[in-house]
């Protein structure tokens, strides 16, 4: 029987803290599928325009090995759909999501895992920025 993991993110501006999310996230099952924030749902959740495009991040994502299959998450409030869209036996998040996705602990095993310290999307953004 395979076993299917899910995760979400924007993943914009790929960093190794992203990669190594999704390096983890892949070690919990056979198959991972990862839901790529759509641009409004990042304006939304991060009150700004992502820096790459829904279909450049699409693509990044998609093109790591790991990664088996990827797909556009258009709401948060979609996570019970997209996990029984794709039969995911265990949802991974990171851990600054600790405890906002217990309620899925009823058809799957939900872990948070780590962040990598000193890595944030936010703050390579200002630093490129000059911020």
């Amino acid at each position: 029987m395979v076993r299917t993991v899910i995760t979400f993110g924007t993943f914009d501006v790929f960093h190794v803290g992203h990669l190594r999310m999704i390096e983890r996230a892949a070690s919990y099952g056979d198959r991972l599928v990862v839901g790529v924030s759509a641009d409004a749902l990042n304006r939304v959740k991060k009150d700004r325009e992502p820096v790459f495009t829904e279909s450049e991040r699409l693509a990044i994502v998609g093109a790591l090995k790991p990664v088996d299959e990827v797909f556009v998450e258009e709401s948060l409030e979609l996570k019970r759909h997209y996990i029984e869209k794709y039969s995911a036996d265990v949802l991974v998040m990171g851990d600054d999501w600790t405890g906002r996705f217990d309620e899925f602990a009823d058809i799957c095993e939900v872990r948070y895992l780590p962040r990598t310290p000193a890595i944030s999307t936010t703050a390579l953004i200002e630093k490129i920025s000059g911020q």
